[in-house]
């Protein structure tokens, strides 16, 4: 299968949080993760700090850089955080089925935040690229890796032909959708819309 095309070269960055010295539970990681992303929703990333994020979540700095190096990694870690599944995992035997998976797992209010979230950090990256940085190699590439899996599957399956032109254009359709929808309808992607766009843009361009 033609690989999926990526437009910026992977960049490895270290696995988060980057030492197991704090006696954070699950549960309130989860609290400092959700803080961190109503924080960037709210403000943007420019103005998000690393005291607002410690003073919203009840968590000292130290703390914070005793797990993460600084902002971009712990933005990067929270948005890796609310992923409800990873791609790769998804097999339900068939492209569409694993299409249906993905926009199952995503309820509204996900499709809104993760609209919310696109346009906070849709400028940002240009703007610092530690941030790119951390979010290729904490969100970006393990999506694509997975996404490439589902992919790779349909391939084997004879759903999709191997030199198919639209491969490697499959996450920008995706991504794509996420933009255009409140762009030029003025609201977020929602379940009904992502199911019919799935059905008639990106499978028939994949020959389904």
């Amino acid at each position: 299968m033609a690989a999926v095309a990526r437009s910026v070269a992977p960049v490895k960055t270290g696995d988060a949080p980057r030492s197991g010295r704090s006696r954070m539970t699950p549960e309130r990681e989860a609290e400092l993760y959700s803080a961190v992303l109503d924080l960037l929703r709210k403000f943007g990333y420019e103005a998000l700090t690393m005291e607002a994020i410690a003073a919203r979540s009840r968590c000292s700095k130290a703390t914070l850089y005793r797990r993460w190096a600084g902002k971009p990694e712990l933005v990067a870690t929270a948005l890796r955080h609310q992923r409800p599944v990873a791609l790769g995992e998804i097999d339900t035997g068939s492209l569409r089925g694993d299409f249906q998976a993905i926009v199952a797992h995503m309820d509204e209010r996900h499709m809104e935040q993760d609209t919310a979230l696109l346009r906070a950090l849709s400028s940002a990256v240009h703007a610092y690229p530690d941030l790119l940085q951390a979010l290729r190699g904490l969100l970006i590439d393990p999506e694509l890796t997975g996404l490439e899996a589902v992919l790779a599957r349909a391939v084997e399956r004879g759903e999709i032909a191997s030199g198919a032109a639209a491969l490697a254009y499959v996450p920008h359709m995706l991504v794509g959708v996420l933009v255009a929808q409140p762009l030029l309808m003025g609201r977020p992607l929602d379940a009904t819309f992502a199911r019919r766009y799935v059905d008639a843009a990106v499978l028939p361009a994949l020959g389904i």
